[in-house]
């Protein structure tokens, strides 16, 4: 009988947690699970386990934490496991070459993107925020460059019109674990590397960090480009913008109308169905808010208490 192959999983947030899952199957032996140190989180600012720390320990396995694998202590950590690949997912620290060189077969990455689209570190919500038509999940073979390496496997799915960063964000999540299963499987038992294509030259964009700066609506936006931006910033880091003389956080809401009835951030319309605000081009119906210590709410149930806004929708 074959020797399991031996794999180190790195990845930090709960979008990891399905990939850790696929990778404890037959033939397959997760040997550590590296993840970010414990940060602090909540109103209390406790120091909090990583979603893929909870996992792996509820799956006693074993937990490494580095503050870097720069050092050669941490590569030294990391060798003595003698893995045969690296499977990374959202793992939030920079692998130097030193480390890609570790593992027999390298180290593989799971994307949320079609790439050469959206390299680097939002590119979920950065696929919703542009409008894409489509993304998807690319396994690749790492490369010391920024998500530059050749892709081993890849699946895409179609955003919708509702198409939320949280909607996406979970589907591509499961659809990483999918694309990962086989690739290790066919790895495990053919022990030699799959065959990959090198990323076309034409079509990069890059994903940058999220800022909560670009959450502020600009009203002189078109409706449709702030309607993606509420989608994309869906659960975080929440689009705001200023209605009404108080800065609301906008959960929801929706392109209307072809504009032409006031100027950029006027409320033109407002009642049962939403309150209508005049933008760069068109009309935004803004659905779900939430203000400065409240809660989200409908915005009907926001105009009960400011009821002096209402304003026939025509």
């Amino acid at each position: 009988m074959s020797q399991a192959l031996r794999v180190v999983f790195a990845g930090t947030p709960e979008f990891a947690v399905p990939c850790l899952a696929a990778c404890r199957q037959a033939g397959v032996e997760v040997v550590a699970v590296y993840t970010q140190p414990d940060r602090p989180a909540g109103r209390g600012r406790k120091l909090t386990p990583s979603p893929v720390k909870q996992a792996a320990e509820a799956a006693g396995l074993p937990v490494e934490q580095p503050e870097t694998l720069r050092n050669p202590a941490a590569r030294a950590v990391l060798a003595a496991y003698r893995p045969d690949l690296m499977v990374v997912v959202a793992y939030g620290l920079i692998l130097p070459q030193s480390v890609l060189d570790i593992p027999a077969f390298g180290c593989w990455n799971v994307h949320a993107s079609l790439l050469p689209r959206w390299r680097g570190a939002a590119p979920i919500q950065r696929a919703v925020l542009a409008g894409d038509a489509e993304s998807g999940v690319c396994l690749m073979r790492m490369e010391k460059g920024l998500d530059t390496g050749p892709v081993i496997a890849r699946t895409v799915t179609a955003l919708s019109p509702a198409e939320t960063g949280g909607s996406l964000h979970d589907r591509l999540s499961v659809m990483g674990a999918e694309v990962l299963a086989p690739a290790l499987l066919t790895l495990a038992a053919a022990r030699q590397a799959p065959p990959c294509d090198p990323q076309p030259v034409d079509g990069v964009t890059y994903a940058h960090k999220l800022d909560k700066a670009e959450a502020v609506i600009d009203w002189r936006d078109s409706a449709q480009a702030i309607e993606r931006k509420v989608r994309a910033f869906d659960p975080w880091p929440v689009a705001e913008g200023d209605v009404a003389g108080e800065r609301l956080r906008v959960w929801s809401a929706v392109a209307v109308g072809d504009g032409g009835r006031g100027q950029p951030g006027d409320i033109v319309a407002a009642g049962r169905d939403g309150i209508d605000v005049a933008t760069g081009d068109g009309v935004l119906r803004i659905r779900e808010l939430q203000r400065a210590g409240g809660r989200r709410v409908q915005a009907v149930d926001y105009l009960n208490a400011r009821p002096e806004l209402r304003k026939a929708i025509t």
